[in-house]
């Protein structure tokens, strides 16, 4: 252990792994304190990365000089682009990782990085001096820092329940923080107490396949990062497995619901509304008869198998009598036992959109400790974390992603400017601007970002800009070349450009440049060519709207230092103003309760006063 360091890092979980390297990439020294060996990387819950938005998450990290996805494509165990028959804005990537190999990537990654030291200890304390942070305290030491950046997860003050049976301890009978959301408070900060959970685990080879639904990847060349063609082939890829709940399932966990520590009292904090425990399903969701259980290997490794969908907190007992009540389950063995893990979190409000927090300088949060949930919403904070703690280092200006320009802009912009009532997860809802923020051109919007703050190299680079003329180079081929002459298709449409062709449902780009160099190309860029020209319109209208977004986008508030000098506004307006201090017009739209009268007042009170 030095004695001080650029950044220090709290937590090796995917939130402090992206922000460590993101640091170290850029040249600082960075100190990545971890309660335990075994805490880096962990995979507590879903053996998975990816899925609706999150999937777009993890390419978004890549197309900036992320890890995850480099991290994902090594350990696949299956993949599968999900939604293909839907529309190309909620398309996304959903890969099985092995959480073994998914460990083992990162600490082989950690000892090759010089810039890195791991160290396991506790990181009790802030060291603050003139309202700057300046180092921590550990259990056995005092480090200084220029930057400190906290991705505590679900580890501060956190209490395993199991019926009524609660144990100290993080995630998967590992250590927990004690002692930090305590200073944490006593600082000033506001905290929060929220709640997750995850299912039973059971012995991969102890049910019966045969009374389940075989759940395949997919035949393609799929991956998530842009820098690599790695793939998994389709006969290599494992398989999961289709299950469901039925009624003598729902009557057990009814007839037990006061023993749920959800359901009797034991819990206080607030649970994620869209992974909810399946005592919480069968209450919120009386009329469905059965719910899906979905049968997932954690590792090549082990013979464990994770069970999707069946998140609880009931006692042992209990949860011996439901699962063996399921269909296929019959006979399981139980490996470990489903738990709901509560824990202390941040208020995201007292952050910038840096994720800077607003009381402490140089101190940011990113992860699970701002509210969020999943690995890919976690990843998706700690590089912006890292990206803007070496930036603030290096006296530069900020990275902060709009909400039009990816979904990591749209979940930082949500958590800041809204705050919390529950643990946070993204949607393609969420997002106003989701036709353009797509699985398919993750690269062409943050690229160019990436390179220009360092974290992506010349080479890289050059790929990208390749590709990039590649798909131009086919769109002006389509858009001037036609059918005339060639028996392929009806006459009618000899007349018609082979890009208008192009956006019939039928036609498949590799009937158009099956005689051309083009044949050649990559099928991911096939795919994006395929992608604009289709849904051409819907691009276009989606252009628009972002244009009209951008007037207020470049609408800046940061002329207003105390919105208690604009008389014309409410109290409660003033308030939360206050609190929130918008940079933008566009992003004091979205702060619960402000109204277009307040926004009109506002735009009058800067444009008289400029």
């Amino acid at each position: 252990m030095n004695n001080s360091y650029d950044v220090i890092v709290v937590g090796a979980g995917h939130a402090g792994l992206e922000a460590a390297f993101a640091c170290a990439h850029l040249q600082k020294s960075v100190g990545l304190f971890s309660l335990s060996i075994d805490s880096v990387a962990q995979i507590p819950c879903n053996p998975s990365i990816g899925g609706p938005a999150k999937g777009i998450v993890t390419r978004e990290i890549d197309a900036l000089g992320g890890m995850q996805a480099r991290a994902t494509d090594a350990c696949s165990l299956q993949i599968k682009m999900l939604n293909t028959s839907k529309g190309p804005g909620v398309r996304a990537l959903r890969a099985q990782i092995d959480k073994i190999k998914y460990h083992d990537f990162f600490i082989s990654e950690l000892k090759k990085e010089k810039l890195i030291d791991l160290l396991i200890d506790e990181v009790c304390d802030l060291i603050i001096e003139k309202n700057k942070i300046v180092g921590i305290k550990t259990s056995t030491n005092i480090v200084r820092c220029k930057k400190l950046i906290i991705t505590t997860g679900t580890y501060m003050q956190s209490i395993v329940h199991i019926g009524d049976i609660k144990k100290k301890e993080g995630p998967l009978h590992s250590p927990r923080s004690d002692n930090l959301s305590l200073n944490l408070k006593r600082i000033g900060f506001k905290l929060i107490r929220l709640k997750t959970g995850t299912p039973p685990r059971i012995d991969i080879n102890s049910f019966d396949r045969s009374k389940t639904i075989i759940q395949t990847g997919t035949n393609e060349k799929l991956h998530f990062s842009h820098y690599s063609n790695f793939f998994i082939p389709f006969n290599k890829q494992i398989l999961c497995y289709l299950t469901r709940t039925n009624k003598k399932t729902h009557e057990i966990i009814r007839k037990n619901l006061k023993k749920s520590a959800m359901y009797s009292g034991s819990i206080k904090g607030v649970g994620p509304r869209y992974c909810p425990s399946i005592e919480d399903k069968i209450v919120r969701f009386k009329d469905k008869s059965s719910h899906q259980i979905f049968i997932e290997p954690v590792s090549k490794s082990l013979n464990i198998a994770y069970l999707q969908g069946l998140s609880s907190s009931l006692p042992k007992d209990v949860q011996d009598l439901f699962i063996h009540s399921i269909s296929g389950l019959e006979n399981s063995k139980i490996i470990e036992y489903a738990y709901a893990i509560e824990y202390d979190a941040i208020n995201p409000m007292q952050l910038y959109l840096t994720l800077e927090s607003k009381l402490i300088n140089g101190l940011y949060f990113a992860g699970q400790v701002n509210g969020t949930s999943g690995y890919e919403e976690a990843a998706g904070q700690g590089l912006i974390a890292g990206i803007n703690a070496s930036l603030s280092i290096a006296k530069k200006k900020p990275l902060i992603l709009q909400r039009n320009q990816s979904y990591i802009g749209v979940m930082i912009d949500d958590l800041v400017t809204k705050g919390i009532t529950e643990p946070y997860r993204l949607l393609t809802s969420r997002a106003e601007y989701r036709l353009y923020l797509r699985n398919d051109n993750a690269d062409d919007r943050l690229m160019k970002i990436g390179y220009e703050i360092g974290l992506i190299n010349d080479i890289q680079y050059k790929k990208f800009i390749n590709a990039r003329k590649s798909v131009n180079d086919v769109i002006n081929f389509l858009k001037k070349t036609t059918l005339k002459g060639l028996k392929l298709f009806n006459k009618k449409y000899h007349s018609h450009s082979l890009y208008e062709l192009l956006k019939q449902p039928n036609i498949d780009i590799n009937d158009l440049i099956t005689n051309t160099d083009f044949i050649n190309l990559h099928d991911e860029i096939k795919n994006k060519i395929q992608i604009l020209v289709k849904f051409d319109g819907y691009i276009k209208h989606s252009q628009t709207v972002l244009k009209k977004f951008n007037k207020n986008l470049l609408f800046s508030l940061k002329c207003i230092d105390d919105y208690n000098k604009i008389k014309n506004l409410s109290l409660e307006a003033r308030e939360k103003l206050n609190q929130v201090h918008p940079l933008t017009l566009d992003q004091a739209s979205r702060i619960p309760g402000i109204t277009i009268n307040d926004l009109m007042v506002i735009k009058y009170y800067v444009q008289t006063n400029e």
